[in-house]
């Protein structure tokens, strides 16, 4: 039976002498341009064992194995960084020559791949659901499930709004170029034509919407994604001519959920209608790690009194009312990545509820998020059935 990632560390760490175990530990706590691991944590570490446990627990089994062979390579330990990388390392990407910055904090295989492989996308697909797997679940639940489309006939659109350049430079959002590539990358893999917009004002989000909800294709489609990502507040998206003097550029998150309901999207009629949402809803800043809000201090906005009568919605916000949404400025959001890697791995099985119930939860897990308090959260969930993907079918 081929060995864990965790017993490949194991034996790589048994390999080490006293000193050189003990220096292990020093960098894994020094490890700045990333996430490390607290003194305190490490201070209970007492054999192998312990550590490669930690450090399974900490970076996940796909992150763990680039970590440890980064910081034994740095330690000068590099017959055991090239043992562990041949016996485990194989099959994950290891930081070259290039200087690439890469966050294993959060905890994805998926992200060190995104990371620092040109041809990531060859070497990554989201798991295929079988037919007898689909076959079995309307067997089972028959009515309480959205009927897809057949993949031959259909259409899907999905839409993707990522805000990275505002006029007000300070604003940039590094690394929101890796959350674009990595979601337009999933968005395809689950078979939706990607209809992209970058670095928009309210306004033009607003249209963007309204112009979307206006395809005829939805009418061929069997559900929809829209993706928003940018600087936000409680109840707003930030437009990219936002500044302290033009608090003005904001486009209210409901006003989503008005372009696409039945009224205005009669394509979309009964028809899952998927909302996520990159912003910051308020709250604190972080440190290595930077918010998604305005850099300027908080101004109130008020909520908007419209009531519709909205249904097949569900949408997953980065945070919750109130906080901050954190994203690395080399590797993007924790929000996509978990999003995407979730997906990757368990649409094929899971409905799109258990699907985010699972995005959630990596939220709460105080190893990956460490010091960062972030918790998506679902909103607005009007969806009377279930959502299965189906990927592949």
């Amino acid at each position: 039976m081929a060995k864990s990632t965790k017993e490949h560390l194991e034996d790589t760490f048994n390999d080490l002498a006293t000193d050189e175990f003990k220096r292990f530990k020093n960098k894994l706590c020094d490890r700045k341009k990333e996430a490390g691991i607290r003194k305190a944590k490490l201070e209970k570490v007492a054999d192998a064992i312990d550590l490669a446990e930690l450090m399974v627990n900490t970076f996940t089994s796909g992150g763990a194995v680039p970590v440890a062979i980064e910081i034994l390579e740095a330690i000068g330990c590099n017959e055991q960084a090239a043992e562990l990388k041949e016996n485990a390392g194989h099959s994950v990407p290891v930081a070259q020559s290039r200087g690439d910055v890469v966050d294993y904090g959060a905890g994805q295989g998926l992200k060190v791949e995104l990371a620092l492989s040109d041809d990531w996308h060859k070497q990554l697909h989201v798991v295929l659901c079988s037919q007898e797997f689909k076959n079995k679940i309307l067997k089972e639940k028959g009515q309480e499930i959205y009927r897809l489309k057949e993949k031959y006939g259909r259409t899907r659109l999905a839409l993707l709004i990522n805000n990275i350049d505002f006029n007000d430079k300070a604003m940039t959002r590094r690394g929101a170029d890796r959350d674009e590539e990595n979601m337009e990358w999933l968005l395809k893999e689950l078979d939706y034509q990607v209809v992209k917009y970058k670095n928009l004002s309210a306004k033009d989000m607003e249209k963007a919407v309204k112009d979307f909800a206006r395809r005829e294709e939805h009418a061929h489609s069997d559900s929809t994604f829209v993706v928003i990502m940018s600087h936000g507040k409680r109840d707003a998206i930030l437009g990219v001519q936002y500044t302290a003097s033009n608090p003005s550029d904001t486009f209210p998150v409901d006003h989503i959920y008005r372009c696409l309901n039945t009224e205005n999207c009669p394509g979309l009629r009964d028809k899952p209608k998927v909302i996520l949402i990159q912003a910051c809803r308020g709250g604190d800043s972080g440190r290595m790690w930077v918010s998604d809000g305005e850099p300027d201090e908080p101004l109130d906005i008020e909520g908007d009194d419209f009531a519709h009568k909205e249904k097949d919605f569900i949408s997953l916000m980065s945070c919750t009312p109130d906080t901050k949404s954190y994203r690395h400025v080399e590797n993007g959001t924790f929000y996509v990545q978990n999003i995407v890697d979730v997906l990757m791995k368990h649409a094929h099985e899971d409905h799109i509820d258990d699907l985010f119930r699972k995005v959630i939860q990596r939220f709460e897990s105080s190893e990956m998020m460490g010091c960062y308090r972030q918790m998506a959260c679902k909103d607005r969930a009007s969806l009377p059935k279930w959502f299965y993907l189906f990927p592949g079918l």
